[in-house]
């Protein structure tokens, strides 16, 4: 039983979530989700598949959740799902799994994708403050996906940044 309806994980499922460096067309969005769907649906660890699934949020989010309760991905297939996604980066133009950015939506509620420094910044000149909606893509369990992805600056780790 591969891929599943991302309702269908249980929130004890492993979750990596990335984030787009700018947002996705129409098309690019269906690229990215046709090669993810299709690793997707092949994906297994030492032989056994996983149980996974995917969800896409605001134009920019990709997450990618396993139920590790019947068979828990290795480092070897987590590897290789990081190299279809940077395979993927470079035909769309974008950066899906570098570090050090920070998402945020801002006042006209678009997302936002900046380096720490740039956030701190912000946060010093007013243009972010405590309410400011933050997306925490550190996450590592489906169940604090689902509950605490988007919240505001001042109630995730993004309130360090200030």
């Amino acid at each position: 039983m591969p891929r599943v309806p991302f309702e269908m994980l249980p929130d004890e499922g492993r979750i990596w979530v990335f984030g787009a460096s700018a947002a996705l067309s129409a098309d690019a969005t269906a690229a990215l989700l046709r090669e993810v769907d299709d690793y997707l649906d092949g994906w297994s660890a030492h032989g056994a598949p996983l149980t996974c699934a995917r969800d896409w949020r605001d134009g920019r989010f990709l997450a990618i959740g396993v139920d590790q309760s019947t068979a828990g991905a290795s480092g070897c297939s987590i590897d290789a799902l990081f190299r279809i996604l940077q395979g993927t980066e470079r035909s769309l133009g974008v950066a899906l799994v570098a570090g050090g950015r920070v998402f945020y939506r801002d006042a006209a509620g678009v997302v936002q994708c900046v380096d720490r420094a740039t956030y701190a910044a912000r946060v010093r000149d007013g243009a972010i403050g405590a309410d400011t909606p933050v997306f925490d893509t550190t996450l590592t369990t489906v169940g604090s996906y689902r509950a605490h992805f988007e919240r505001p600056a001042s109630s995730s780790w993004h309130a360090q940044l200030a």
